[in-house]
């Protein structure tokens, strides 16, 4: 799948926004990719998450297990792994970090690759390797549908993306003219600071 395809899907579904954007990193953007609009619809996430699942298969092999973080990663984590044939779990937030739950295992013998949707900092993936390795995984790679950072990110382990779709990001305090002209909104789900 090509990034022109993949910025498509986004903008048939009504989720790439333009306009003034706090991010969940604290950064602030002219654009928003809103990927819950791109969920809504399964026929267009099977795509994106089978390009990814061929990309990961390709580039990391002998994945056993498929993780994400919880929330923004179940639906891509759960359909790449469909098309992998490999189990999907996902880590939660407990007291502020992340934790596997729910009964899910990891064994000594699996390689885990983590599925992400959009990556702009690589903190929650960091912040998932690192609570997977606290239980002794083998966190081999991450994958994601959108590197927003343009292979910038540094996510801890390899980092596999569908595309890599660099946007400008800036610190409330450097916003250029054009973008403190525009009020800001926050499209995002999460109050905290600092986590994507």
């Amino acid at each position: 799948m090509t990034r022109d395809e993949v910025l498509d899907i986004f903008r048939q579904c009504g989720a790439m926004l333009e306009g003034h954007f706090i991010l969940s990193s604290g950064l602030r953007s002219p654009v928003f990719l809103q990927k819950a609009r791109v969920f809504q619809y399964a026929h267009q996430t099977e795509k994106l998450c089978k390009a990814l699942a061929d990309r990961i298969k390709a580039e990391v092999p002998g994945v056993t297990k498929v993780v994400s973080p919880a929330i923004g990663g179940i639906i891509p984590g759960y359909e790449t792994a469909k098309h992998l044939g490999l189990p999907s779990l996902y880590t939660e937030r407990v007291d502020g970090e992340f934790e596997l739950r729910r009964g899910f295992e990891i064994g000594p013998q699996d390689k885990v690759v983590i599925v992400e949707d959009i990556v702009s900092t690589g903190l929650s993936i960091r912040e998932c390797v690192a609570a997977l390795r606290k239980i002794g995984a083998d966190v081999v790679a991450a994958a994601c549908l959108i590197d927003r950072s343009g292979g910038e990110a540094d996510v801890g382990v390899p980092l596999v993306s569908l595309i890599e779709f660099k946007v400008p990001a800036y610190p409330a305090d450097q916003l250029p003219a054009e973008l403190a002209a525009i009020p800001a909104v926050k499209p995002g789900s999460r109050g905290i600071q600092g986590v994507k």
